[in-house]
């Protein structure tokens, strides 16, 4: 199993700091979370990429249908060379109340949905390099003449993680062609936990289901306090059984008000290693 840290606050600099610290302690990862308004997440990673070597580095999450595909497909690119091939992409339709009605952005679910799935087409099309046309619903691009000279180190492409909500198989068939599961569950028109038992049934449905020969990570969220280090093993080794593969520390309880220390403090105790 793999370790992430997302930065829950803070600007480019605090990410840059940060990424330095979590890189010494052993994470595997580093993400920040991408706004409507607010700190640029690649102006931050990039940040992130120059005080670091080895951490990979990635958004959580990117909500692609607000975006140009081909803007974000220049900075994943560029920060991929940059950081010699350390870029994961996160995507998911995003949360609507982060901005998206004050921005006068689109806040459709259907369309949402197919702006996402052309995105993440045009994305994996560019990086690619030329020739690339594209002809969908929402995006049209025709042949240009512009040399390509941006395509990522990684191979076949940077990795994609998607949001797919656990058992609604037309989600969850959006995420076979990515490289990731960020697993969401549903019940009703209810979000629950996903569990351990949870992770083992969509572990084998995507085995039986995905065509790509690929790795898959499946990845899953979660707290493990400093203060309760003796629990850490009982919180994430049940999910590494069931076969998630990153485990992602998030203190999304945290803001600027409480100060660096308790960010600082569970950052340096390092991550959960089983």
């Amino acid at each position: 199993m793999k370790y992430g840290f997302v930065l829950p606050y803070g600007d480019a600099k605090k990410a840059a700091d940060m990424a330095y610290e979590a890189e010494h302690a052993g994470w595997d990862g580093f993400f920040v979370w991408e706004t409507v308004w607010g700190v640029d997440a690649w102006v931050s990673l990039t940040a992130a990429a120059m005080r670091t070597e080895k951490i990979r580095l990635g958004t959580m999450l990117s909500p692609i249908s607000r975006m140009r595909p081909w803007k974000l497909a220049s900075e994943t690119a560029t920060l991929d060379i940059l950081s010699n091939g350390r870029v994961i992409l996160s995507v998911g339709l995003g949360a609507l109340n982060t901005g998206f009605k004050e921005f006068g952005e689109v806040t459709s679910r259907v369309k949402r949905i197919g702006l996402v799935d052309e995105g993440i087409d045009i994305l994996t099309g560019l990086w690619k390099g030329p020739p690339f046309t594209y002809e969908g619903k929402h995006y049209t691009i025709l042949e240009t003449s512009f040399p390509s000279t941006i395509k990522p180190v990684q191979k076949p492409r940077i990795p994609i993680w998607m949001v797919g909500a656990w058992p609604r198989k037309k989600s969850m068939r959006r995420v076979l062609k990515c490289d990731g599961l960020l697993p969401t569950k549903m019940v009703g028109r209810k979000h629950v936990k996903v569990e351990p038992e949870d992770i083992r049934e969509i572990k084998s449905w995507i085995i039986e289901n995905r065509t790509l020969k690929t790795p898959f990570d499946i990845i899953i969220e979660g707290k493990t306090p400093v203060k309760e280090r003796e629990n850490w093993h009982d919180t994430v080794s049940p999910y590494h059984e069931a076969g998630a593969t990153w485990w992602i520390e998030a203190m999304w309880d945290l803001s600027s008000k409480d100060g660096d220390k308790p960010l600082l403090e569970r950052i340096r105790a390092g991550p959960p290693i089983l």
